[in-house]
């Protein structure tokens, strides 16, 4: 969006500084500014010269040795357009001027003789060119005068602000509103150019006699305010220099004074508008409403654009003649012959515009507007400045009636009222700012503040709440970027930092995580939510979510929501068994089931996958699951028989269940869980060779339990230990752990550990076991004659069990 200073300064005093100061500040407290451009400013140096004599360059032929008086004063210059000749005025450029096109020019020698500036064509000034050779200033033009002033084209500087920055701030898409924000910044008056006074003068030109036009807005479109206004005696034709100069700073094109009308008080108050040839309005009449039917409809800019039933239109008896927020219609435009014109001021939804902008691909400065939420109050306001301007530029026009309105009923809407206070502010801010200052700010960017106690209760205005301001937090930041971010002195937060305790259903994710990476040497993969009709079948799933299927799917390959882990799991064996021989591998996720109640129920789920090219995986995965379960201290049983109970995870008539290798999981005394072998025919469809088997655990109605920990802490002792180590006869077919179960029946109460801590072979018949064994007394130091009978306790225990020591 292009921002005109010029049109800034018609509102509010700036300060004389920078130009590139005041982009930077409005960065800083508005909006994001990308660039600063003068325009203009050329003609400023250049002046207005009269041709006193020329002569041939001596040479060249086609070059004229021009001798001119641009007051009081002679230059010669080297020129060579063919429409020189004497008594001519035109523009001259001095050493020094900096042209539209970036070139300065500088003293230079053509053909040996030193040209002292150029004589300027049209082109070379920035106009449309309507003349081959210099430009032709009238015989009256005064010589000396400068350019800027015979033009009337003023130097103007140009804000380029990035539109993205003010998607939140519909109030700023207008000059009025930008100087709102520049008056509160630099803490000058804002002119009340639009107040009550403007207002009754403007409405004198209303009359009691009937307006021709009456609006009809239908209660199902996405109007939200109409207001329409009926003129006569309107004459077209070219916009005055100050209109057209306003409108084309500002990156729009002149095209007639009755359009160039509607562009600049758009850009001026923010509000769209259209203006109809009142001839082109068949029966007068204007209907608001659906489109209704599939319609070609042709625009302003003589594309034809494909309707559907559900874009709004403004129609007459006949056919449309408006694209609801977006822009004309051909059929309806103002042209040379148009007398008689009907103002239309309207706000339409946001979403809808929107929707139907991106749609036919056509984005306008209307709708880029109506897309931001406008204000419906600010209709009227736009309506009067609309029909102020056109019978300024058109004396013998006169309104017809008066406005006609109809819409949502604006005096119902309810003002917002926000609760702060000048603490809460600064303890938020971090920042001492004074409660004068602050109320200041409110009341520069259009807020009213009543003081009430030590609490502020602020009542925003209606251009500030259609999608801004809304809570506290907001008028805080009114407050942080008007006295400016960098202005506030970082500080650490003053809060105590505490540490976060993970809740139930991320500590079981943490768990499970943990024991199967770390205990079951398995990768944890992450598949999307979203599965195709074609996995579903090929994985011979009985349920293919078909009231799941997304509208708005980006292939057909992810379209619905998956009811299953397992589909995802055989996709995954596939892609990896072409790389290796053996993996594991798990995934937490969610799966989908419709509902007629509910629309739909997600499942919380574990699936683990154990797949192997040549040895049987089932065991593993059974053990695996059932290490898990015990781990995170969760109860269940395994069966293969179901009884009169159904497993939900898996359908019984599944092609790719097991026959043999099939285990249920009962937890909590329902079916929870599954242990299955892939089919041998299904793996074939997927063309993967080997044996895969997987498990489905669903978490959902546990997920979320606190997990019970048995693990108990003790303090470490404050008295030495003692360490034990022997080595005992065992024979070949008796297990370790035969030898450490004699132990256990050991009454010493000083013995906190054994372990076995060697092995090695003595002879055929026979082994040695090395056994290493703690001694502590947590309450005082042990004695010697304690720690021997300790030992002898222990050594008289192996041999009676069968074990003796290695002599």
């Amino acid at each position: 969006m292009l921002i005109s200073i010029n049109w800034i300064k018609e509102f509010v005093t700036l300060p004389e500084m920078d130009f590139d100061d005041i982009a930077n500040n409005f960065t800083m407290a508005t909006a994001e500014v990308e660039g600063v451009e003068t325009t203009n400013g050329h003609l400023e140096k250049i002046v207005v010269a009269e041709i006193k004599s020329l002569k041939k360059h001596p040479e060249a032929d086609k070059l004229n040795l021009v001798t001119i008086d641009y007051g009081n004063k002679e230059k010669e210059v080297v020129c060579g357009a063919s429409n020189v000749r004497e008594g001519l005025k035109i523009p001259y450029a001095p050493l020094g001027t900096t042209l539209p096109g970036g070139f300065t020019l500088e003293a230079k020698k053509i053909r040996g003789i030193l040209s002292e500036g150029m004589l300027c064509s049209e082109e070379e000034l920035g106009y449309p060119v309507t003349l081959d050779g210099l430009m032709e200033l009238p015989s009256d033009a005064k010589v000396g005068m400068v350019m800027s002033e015979h033009l009337g084209a003023n130097a103007d500087v140009v804000l380029d602000v990035d539109n993205k920055s003010l998607t939140h701030r519909p109030d700023l898409w207008g000059h009025y509103g930008l100087a709102r924000e520049f008056a509160c910044y630099y803490k000058q008056d804002l002119k009340d150019s639009y107040g009550s006074d403007w207002v009754k003068n403007l409405e004198k030109n209303f009359s009691d006699k009937a307006s021709p036009i009456t609006p009809n807005v239908e209660k199902d479109s996405s109007c939200l305010a109409y207001y329409g206004l009926s003129l006569d005696g309107i004459t077209v034709g070219e916009s005055p220099s100050w209109l057209k100069d306003k409108i084309e700073a500002c990156g729009l094109r002149s095209i007639n004074n009755i359009v160039d009308v509607s562009n600049y008080v758009m850009l001026e108050l923010g509000i769209p508008l259209h203006i109809f040839d009142r001839d082109l309005i068949k029966d007068n009449t204007i209907h608001i409403k659906r489109s209704g039917v599939d319609q070609e409809f042709t625009t302003l800019d003589e594309e034809k654009r494909k309707l559907v039933p559900h874009d709004t239109v403004i129609c007459d008896s006949e056919k449309p003649l408006v694209l609801a927020g977006i822009m004309g219609g051909l059929n309806s435009g103002v042209n040379d012959k148009t007398s008689k014109i009907f103002i239309e001021v309207a706000n339409w939804k946001a979403a809808e515009t929107r929707h139907t902008s991106t749609r036919l691909g056509l984005r306008t400065d209307s709708s880029s507007r109506y897309e931001k939420s406008l204000d419906s109050h600010l209709c009227y306001r736009t309506l009067l400045r609309t029909m102020e301007i056109i019978l300024k530029l058109n004396k013998d026009a006169k309104v017809i009636g008066k406005p006609e309105y109809d819409g949502e009923n604006l005096s119902e809407t309810k003002e917002l009222t926000i609760s702060t206070s000048v603490d809460h502010i600064n303890s938020t801010l971090g920042h001492e700012t004074s409660k004068e200052e602050i109320l200041r700010i409110f009341s520069g960017l259009g807020f009213s503040s009543k003081e009430n106690k030590s609490q502020l209760a602020v009542t925003i205005p209606t251009f500030r709440t259609t999608k801004d301001i809304s809570i506290e937090a907001d008028l805080v930041e009114e407050i942080g970027r008007m006295i400016g971010y960098d202005n506030i002195v970082p500080t650490s937060p003053n809060m105590g930092i505490q540490p976060m305790r993970l809740s139930p259903d991320k500590l079981m994710t943490r768990k499970i995580q943990d024991f199967m990476v770390l205990n079951g040497s398995s990768t944890e993969v992450m598949t999307y939510p979203l599965i195709g009709e074609n996995l579903l079948k090929k994985s011979g799933w009985s349920t293919l979510n078909e009231e799941l299927v997304l509208v708005n799917a980006l292939s057909k390959d992810a379209n619905r929501m998956r009811p299953s882990l397992v589909p995802h799991g055989l996709q995954t064996v596939q892609v990896n068994a072409k790389n290796s021989d053996q993996f594991s591998f798990f995934e937490i996720g969610r799966s989908y089931l419709e509902d007629e109640k509910d629309f739909s129920k997600e499942r919380t789920q574990l699936f683990i996958g154990e797949f192997s090219k040549k040895e049987n995986t089932f065991v593993t995965l059974l053990n695996k699951v059932e290490s898990l379960l015990t781990y995170l201290q969760i109860s269940f049983d395994v069966t293969d028989q179901l009884g009169k109970f159904t497993n939900p995870l898996m359908s019984a008539d599944w092609k790719g269940a097991h026959p043999y290798e099939l285990q249920h999981i009962r937890i909590m005394g329902k079916f929870h869980g599954i242990a299955n072998t892939v089919h041998p025919l299904l793996l074939r469809d997927f063309k993967v060779k080997g044996n895969f088997s997987f498990a489905v655990i669903d978490l959902t109605d546990f997920f979320s339990r606190p997990l019970k920990s048995k693990t108990k802490y003790s303090a470490l002792s404050k008295f030495p230990s003692s360490q034990f180590d022997c080595t005992v006869v065992v024979p070949n077919d008796v297990y370790a752990a035969e030898v450490l179960n004699s132990l256990s029946k050991v009454k010493i109460k000083e013995l906190k550990n054994y372990k076995v801590a060697d092995i090695f072979q003595l002879n055929e018949n026979e082994k040695a076991l090395t056994l290493s064994m703690i001694f502590e007394d947590r309450e005082k130091t042990m004695g010697s004659e304690v720690i021997k009978a300790n030992e002898g306790s222990i050594v008289a225990a192996l041999e009676k069990a069968g074990f003796p020591l290695k002599q």
